[in-house]
């Protein structure tokens, strides 16, 4: 069925088109209750792309949890009895909450002073049980977590104007229950101190929340604009009220699909309904406008409309194609939510051409003769005396004399432009997606000022000399030995429970703890003339065991110190939190107490037992943060200031030169985790795929266009709008600064997919125009007065469109509303200006300068 058919339907039965489009809108708006909001940036990666599974590996080997920071500030020192009681009363109604991973709270009242008794052995004691009643009280707490590197500043700032809590979360969707719940109690204390709360998990979390309010007031706020826009450009209620329905229709159906599929918005999709919003109501405004155009009084609508449709149809059907190509580009992408936002963008670009091109003739079948005559009589009226009509007419005259100079103009636009896109620089942060005033930001800066650093990394050394094939090979022929020999003296000597624990074990893992006990087991049983070989293997065993046991090596323990002394001294990092501070403050306690015994001792036995010490400590499990039971991985929490991937980059690089100029006593392997990091990996990865995409997404509608025009020349001159729209906007993104994260690096695929629809119907038109009157020039003049007002009007509508955006409090929203209203701007511009001027020059044969006069 071709569309002079469908279009026949839908002229004739406009009801069953009503019909049709009603029911499935209903379908999809009864999925949204289903709404599912993700914005944790750790889904911008894929499940199983290797550093996310690197990441959750070690959240769970090192039982690290997601953190939200709570900070109190004083312009005075906190260690006063009013501060610290206030501090206790918060932890503990903190410690009760539901969500909340009540033995890992780290706060003055739940960690322990380490110590030394009087008779030379070791004290874990509560550092602040009970809030003190004293100030003289509060100063020996002072001076208690002063000589307690793990906490000084980490939980109380250096400057002493600061405590913290760190409040470990079960999961990273409750961060923003929690902290209001926080905010909440923190209002009833009576306390002397500023608290604020922040943490990536809370930012991530709050920013979904007013994300989500955010999609129930931009998107409605962009329908009136809209709204606004089409009144003032056709001056009739009933006909733009067709528009409107395509554009509530397309966002409906499509977010409809998207829920009821079981996807999650994210922050990507989250902007599918505002950007559905103004390119939906796109094909009708061409259509709207030609017919206004066309249309005088006393004509038949249909046979109007479908004189209408025969010169919009193709053009309309290559630029959503077109506009669709350059969302679907996305889908080449490594990053899912990206995916997801192409897919059902593009998918309702092509769902909004079909119900334009289905409803809108249908539509306006049904308006009464005295609705089309006003609409044609406020129109006219509007183009004859309008401002937008004299100045396309001048822009028109511009673009057909001044073609040489307009040409160079954009020439050197374009090496300036592309001096600025060497200049940008990848970088992002979810704190900064909130603005400079809000609670969030204000917080972040305000502990961070005082604190080693909200923001962390962790580096996960693990020792690589687990490859024991020789000396497996070696056990297995003493064991062999063994066990001939009880066969000849008959002992029936029980083998089977180290066979088991052999046949279970990976080659790694072959020494371990459970075989040692097994062979010490076995020793009891055997006799005299077996027992020396039971001897000589767990002897073996045992060795090869505290080799393995790298991080109780003190020269291992002791390069750690070095590489965290020497990263702290960058300045980029405030401060490393690692397993040679627990070792050297128990060591230090079990000597002397005296600064001049906080060394790593000298022996593996040593190690071993500050660590056995710290065991009995209330908080045992902290020791397993930093270390696993085998002694062959060990995490060091870097503490930073700054969030920024740019920053922690610089972390990552100098680390990872540091360990390649200053090799371990051990062979160790090097590898990052946590969320600093993760934001790297995927920022990485988004850049290299919007890389590919644009450039395989140009390729295709470059194709596209020869085919369409049937002409590479007229292919070419497509692609010129987008391509100095492109460069233009991230030139500038360059040379203002301006850094390139999530929202910036999808407006390439955007700024694609739209700016081509404008130099299609440019061209396409002007093709038409040059046929009928024989002229290039006349085409020309002709294209300046309703194509053009077409174009512009388009332009307005989608730049207006997205407008309400900038009065969002959520950063990303703001800058995908600006440079997109930029975009549509800019390209529409460049079409009406560098277009003419090509087009001119390029057809020197004709001068027609008079038809402009």
């Amino acid at each position: 069925m071709n569309y002079n058919r469908i279009l026949q339907f839908a002229i004739n039965k406009p009801n069953v088109i009503y019909a049709l489009l009603a029911v499935l809108v209903l379908v999809c708006a009864a999925m949204m209750p289903n709404l599912s909001i993700d914005t944790d940036p750790e889904n911008m990666l894929s499940a199983n792309a290797p550093a996310r599974m690197f990441h959750n590996q070690a959240k769970h080997t090192f039982q690290m949890r997601d953190m939200i920071v709570v900070g109190g500030v004083s312009d005075k020192n906190i260690f006063n009895r009013k501060s610290l009681q206030s501090i206790h009363q918060l932890s503990s109604y903190i410690e009760q909450l539901d969500g909340v991973v009540s033995q890992d709270l780290l706060s003055l009242s739940t960690v322990d002073n380490i110590s030394q008794e009087s008779n030379g052995s070791i004290r874990f004691e509560y550092l602040m049980k009970q809030a003190p009643q004293s100030d003289q009280s509060s100063l020996a707490v002072q001076h208690a977590i002063k000589r307690l590197p793990m906490l000084n500043n980490t939980l109380v700032a250096s400057d002493n104007l600061a405590i913290a809590i760190y409040v470990p979360i079960t999961s990273k969707d409750q961060s923003y229950l929690i902290a209001e719940q926080i905010r909440s109690y923190i209002q009833s204390l009576d306390s002397d101190l500023t608290f604020h709360i922040t943490g990536l998990p809370i930012a991530e979390d709050q920013f979904g929340y007013e994300m989500f309010v955010q999609m129930g007031i931009a998107a409605p706020l962009a329908g009136l604009a809209i709204f606004a826009l089409l009144w003032y450009f056709f001056r009739n209620i009933p006909l733009i009220i067709a528009p409107m329905v395509v554009a509530m229709a397309t966002v409906i159906i499509i977010m409809g699909a998207l829920i009821g599929l079981g996807f999650t918005v994210h922050i990507m999709s989250s902007m599918i309904a505002i950007f559905l919003m103004p390119i939906a109501v796109v094909d009708s405004v061409h259509i709207l406008s030609e017919f206004a155009d066309r249309y005088k009084k006393g004509d038949n609508a249909n046979d109007v409309v479908k004189k209408v449709m025969k010169h919009l149809y193709t053009p309309m059907l290559f630029t959503s194609v077109t506009s669709a190509v350059g969302f679907y580009s996305l889908l080449l992408t490594p990053i899912p939510p990206v995916k997801i936002f192409g897919a059902f963008i593009g998918s309702g670009i092509l769902l909004a051409f079909i119900i334009t091109i289905i409803y809108i003739p249908a539509y306006i079948s049904r308006l009464t003769p005295a609705t089309l005559d006003k609409l044609q009589r406020a129109v006219k009226q509007a183009e004859n005396k309008g401002r937008l009509t004299s100045v396309l007419k001048w822009l028109g005259l511009f673009a057909r004399q001044k073609t040489k100079r307009i040409v160079f103009v954009f020439i050197a636009i374009f090496i300036f432009s592309t001096e600025g896109i060497n200049r940008i620089e990848i970088n992002d942060n979810p704190i900064n997606w909130f603005k400079a005033n809000h609670e969030i930001r204000v917080a972040d800066k305000a502990l961070n000022q005082h604190f080693a650093g909200t923001y962390d990394a962790w580096l996960i050394l693990e020792s690589e000399s687990a490859n024991n094939a020789a000396e497996i090979t070696e056990f297995n022929t003493i064991l062999s030995n063994a066990k001939q020999k009880s066969a000849q003296k008959n002992t029936n000597l029980d083998y089977s429970a180290i066979d088991e624990i052999l046949a279970s074990q990976a080659e790694k893992n072959f020494f371990n703890q459970a075989l040692l006990i097994a062979l010490d087991d076995l020793s009891f049983e055997a006799d005299e003339a077996i027992q020396p070989l039971i001897t000589e293997l767990y002897q073996f065993a045992e060795q090869v065991f505290n080799q393995q046991q790298v991080f109780l090596q003190p020269e291992v323990l002791n390069w750690q110190i070095k590489l965290s002394k020497a990263l702290v001294n960058t300045g980029l990092v405030g401060k490393v939190n690692s397993l040679s501070d627990i070792v050297q403050t128990v060591n230090r306690e079990l000597l002397s107490g005296e600064d001049k015994d906080f060394t790593i001792p000298h022996s593996a036995q040593g190690v071993a037992q500050t660590l056995l010490q710290y065991q009995s400590s209330h908080r045992p499990q902290d020791l397993w943060h930093f270390v696993t039971s085998d002694y062959q991985q060990s995490l060091l929490w870097l503490q930073m200031t700054s969030g920024d991937n740019q920053h922690t980059s610089k972390v990552v690089n100098w680390v990872n030169n540091y360990i390649s100029d200053n090799p371990p006593p051990a062979n160790i392997r090097a590898n990052w985790a946590g969320k600093s990091y993760l934001n790297i990996v995927w920022q990485d990865a988004m850049v290299t795929g919007m890389l590919d995409s644009l450039l395989s997404s140009f390729i295709i509608v470059f194709l596209m266009m020869v085919i369409l025009f049937r002409s590479i020349k007229y292919g070419v001159l497509a692609m010129l709008p987008l391509t100095f729209t492109i460069t233009m906007i991230y030139g500038l993104i360059g040379w203002f600064g301006k850094s390139y994260d999530m929202p910036i690096a999808v407006l390439s695929a955007l700024t694609l997919g739209l700016s081509i629809d404008f130099a299609i119907h440019f061209l396409q038109r002007t093709r038409e125009l040059e046929k009928e009157t024989g002229s290039l020039g006349q085409a020309l003049a002709l294209m300046f007065q309703e194509p053009s007002r077409a174009i512009t009007r388009n332009a307005i509508v989608i730049a207006i469109g997205f407008t309400p955006l900038l009065l969002s409090p959520l950063v990303p929203y703001i800058t995908v509303g600006f440079f997109l209203a930029s975009i549509m701007a800019l390209s529409a511009l460049v079409t009406l200006v560098l277009l003419p001027a090509l087009l001119t020059l390029t057809n020197k044969g004709e001068n027609d300068e008079k038809v402009f006069n």
